[in-house]
């Protein structure tokens, strides 16, 4: 497992998540509203590159936060 990678992509949705003034509480409540079960702490894991990202939690985030898939993945 690559975990630096983890940590890169995780650094990219903190970013995005803060450019929109958005807290880990109100993108993990946008999240669960689209039907992604991802809690406050799963996001902050996830941003801290301690968590691994599954595929539809990435395309669940790209379509919440506006953004291509190459801004979260470097």
């Amino acid at each position: 497992m690559d975990y630096a990678y983890d940590l890169v992509v995780g650094q990219q949705i903190r970013s995005v998540r803060e450019s929109l003034g958005l807290t880990q509480e109100q993108l993990s409540a946008r999240l669960q509203t689209h039907g992604c079960d991802i809690t406050r702490s799963a996001l902050a894991k996830i941003e801290a590159g301690q968590r691994h990202i599954y595929a539809i939690e990435l395309r669940t985030l790209r379509e919440i936060l506006d953004v291509p898939y190459e801004t979260l993945l470097p």
